[in-house]
């Protein structure tokens, strides 16, 4: 696994044109619409991945 994952789309307007950012790790900024943001990870959750539509029951 590599030490950065680099995101593939802007999360407000949805364009490919990423680069990264002067602010440093995890900074980008989108050509498209102008804006810069920053990812950052916080941790896996204790209580792991639980889908939305289970019912409950597996009969």
């Amino acid at each position: 696994m590599s030490e950065r994952a680099a995101p593939f789309h802007c999360p407000y307007c949805g364009d490919e044109d990423l680069r990264p950012h002067e602010q440093g790790h995890g900074a980008w900024e989108c050509a498209s619409c102008n804006r810069a943001f920053q990812l950052k990870f916080l941790g896996l959750l204790s209580r792991g991945l639980q889908r939305a539509d289970h019912g409950g029951d597996d009969i």
